[in-house]
């Protein structure tokens, strides 16, 4: 670090800084601080500490300097320490005066760097270049434009805006309020001062704000690039929702041989799990295990994670039981998981655990706990848990909790109570409140409901497919097929499509997609050849289409022939054709898969004696011998 003019500050006690002269005095580094490790926790800054005072160096200008500079190394640190610190020294300098931003930056009350360095400004101290990143991070933290922009003012005024670190703190100070053309015009005033870092900010800058395609430009003329540029790709692509895109480039970073962080592996790891794709997740945790990384907290939690949502529910259960270390973030991942498996009881026990281990649950907490309730139809036990967040835990529910309550009671054909429960909410139900009920009402037959509240949703929100569809499917199932034209021509008029249903499959480290009918994959030939095999064999054992889920006003041979062909089925054929004899065929689907596709399924496992595991909308299938995990309940 260059040292110029030292500011000798000295605040006074009700916090506000007064300052004397200042000296030109370097700070020395001394034998308890010369021992610390480069991230040093609270008690080691402490025990350092306590040597100085020890040694009679409590109040002396140099060490206490650098004590400030490991506080601001030092995580969890609380804030007020090192203003306590920098309160003990005699005559501070720039040096410590700099220390004492970066820990202010980088505390839970950024804005008081801003404070700090008005009192500094009006006593006419002088600064270096050194001062106004800390600041301008400060601003970055929670993103104030016009405060960083009196920042900016200053550089230009002291003559710092050259100045290569003061340049990329601007950059990434005007990228975190996404003024990309803020941002790129400090970028292009001086070509000559550029490094990576400025390149990196760009990158990161047009990731954050969805400019994907801009920062794919950036990232192509860049003439350096580092492990940060491919992370910040990587997470503009996953952040963005381009996921199978972050992946494939995480594949290119492996390939060359580029060392990669932390912050990329939980990334990619997150888009695995997105995605439901198995093959990509188990591609990054063996470079995980090759490049033997340490599993951290983060790290292992995003593993347990990654191989819930992929359908290994056993191995996420088993990660997380050998984890070094847990965190609030890491119980959640598996009570989450659990629950969408449809291992209600198992998620309850391991809340139980949580809770002995002495931790708090949070609001997301309690979200897992009602969702593995829902998902195993645990009534009783759901009430309980609703229950006991308010009382016990002071957590007011919030949109998601009434989701998950309003799902179990519908599904359990408690609809007036879930109606009941909807209408006493403190806060505001939303529409996705109000299609949940709707489902219900078209599960159990309560066609008078279900048209009310169907008619109602499409009048707060016109643009929503699935209100149309569920409406549909009201009036389809009490046969008044003039009523399912009249709602299909309204939402044609409106220019709202339904979703069309869409079925993901794995097949040597490619992801095949399939929509209903679907006629493009190359190897599409071989695939109805093997769908018709797979039907005539499921004929003979005695299985029977289910043709209520076909919501047109046609006959029942042209309802099989349109069922016949819905996307699961076709990713079923593919994988009979792709995968060896006897494993697992894993498919990932956006919609709830439907009443005679669940049956199907479950037929197929049976007679051809192989598993199949479907994530679909709402949670995760495991067929097997006949039968599903979900106990004919989703």
């Amino acid at each position: 670090m260059r040292f110029g003019l030292r500011v000798q500050l000295q605040p006074r006690s009700n916090g506000v800084f007064s300052f004397p002269r200042y000296c030109c005095t370097a700070p020395h580094q001394h034998p308890p601080l010369s021992s610390l490790p480069p991230r040093p926790s609270p008690r080691q800054i402490q025990q350092a500490h306590a040597q100085l005072i020890t040694l009679g160096l409590a109040s002396r200008r140099a060490p206490m300097s650098h004590l400030l500079a490991h506080c601001a190394l030092s995580p969890s640190l609380p804030p007020s320490y090192p203003i306590t610190i920098f309160n003990l020294i005699d005559i501070p300098n720039v040096f410590a005066i700099n220390n004492l931003l970066r820990c202010i930056s980088r505390s839970v009350h950024p804005e008081k760097c801003l404070l700090f360095y008005s009192e500094l400004r009006r006593r006419a101290m002088p600064t270096n270049n050194y001062t106004y990143p800390f600041l301008l991070h400060a601003c970055s933290r929670n993103p104030v434009l016009s405060e960083g922009q009196q920042v900016h003012s200053h550089v230009v005024k002291l003559g710092l805006d050259l100045d290569l670190f003061v340049r990329n703190a601007l950059i990434h100070f005007y990228s975190a309020c996404c003024e990309m053309e803020l941002s790129k015009r400090v970028f292009d005033e001086c070509p000559s001062e550029r490094d990576v870092v400025s390149w990196n900010a760009m990158l990161a800058g047009y990731a954050k704000s969805g400019r994907v395609d801009a920062a794919e430009k950036v990232f192509d003329i860049m003439p350096e690039r580092d492990v940060i540029s491919w992370n910040s790709l990587i997470m503009g692509y996953v952040q963005n929702g381009i996921l199978e895109k972050g992946l494939e480039v995480f594949r290119q970073m492996i390939d060359l041989g580029l060392m990669v962080n932390e912050a990329t592996l939980v990334t990619v790891l997150s888009a695995s799990a997105q995605l439901g794709l198995l093959e990509y997740g188990r591609f990054i945790h063996s470079t995980i295990k090759d490049l033997k990384f340490p599993i951290s907290v983060a790290l292992g939690t995003a593993l347990v994670d990654m191989y819930a949502k992929c359908g290994c529910i056993d191995i996420s259960k088993e990660l997380f039981n050998e984890l070094p270390e847990r965190d609030a973030f890491s119980w959640n991942a598996m009570i989450c998981g659990l629950a969408t498996h449809g291992l209600g009881k198992e998620a309850l026990e391991l809340f139980e655990k949580f809770i002995n281990e002495g931790l708090h649950p949070a609001s997301v907490t309690f979200v897992g706990v009602l969702n593995a309730c829902s998902r195993a139809g645990l009534v009783a036990e759901a009430r309980r848990y609703f229950e006991l967040m308010v009382k016990d835990y002071g957590i007011e529910p919030e949109m998601e909790h009434y989701g998950c309550m309003v799902d179990l009671l519908g599904r359990a054909g408690l609809v007036s109570e879930a109606l009941e429960l909807i209408e006493g909410m403190k806060i505001a139900p939303d529409p996705v409140l109000w299609g949940t009920l709707l489902g219900a009402c078209k599960m159990h037959g309560l066609v008078d409901l279900g048209i009310t509240i169907g008619q109602k949703l499409i009048e707060l929100e016109p643009g929503h497919d699935g209100h149309y569809v569920l409406l549909a499917g009201i009036y389809a199932k009490a046969r008044k097929w003039k009523d399912v034209i009249t709602v299909r021509k309204l939402m044609s008029s409106r220019g709202t499509n339904k979703v069309a249903g869409l079925s993901l499959i794995e097949a040597n480290g490619m992801v095949h997609r399939f929509v209903a009918g679907d006629r493009e994959h190359e190897q599409s030939i071989s695939i109805h050849k093997m769908l018709e095999v797979i039907n005539q064999r499921l004929t003979e054992a005695g299985y029977m289409p289910d043709v209520a889920p076909i919501l047109h006003d046609i006959g029942d041979e042209e309802k099989v022939h349109v069922i016949k062909e819905h996307s699961e089925r076709l990713a079923i054929a593919f994988g009979f054709i792709v995968s060896k004899p006897g494993s697992p065929i894993r498919i990932v689907k956006n919609l709830r898969v439907c009443g005679d596709c669940h049956e199907f399924s479950k037929m197929v496992s049976k007679v051809f004696e192989r598993e199949i595991i479907v994530r679909d909308g709402s949670r995760f299938h495991h067929f097997k011998e006949g039968k599903c995990s979900c106990s004919d309940y989703w």
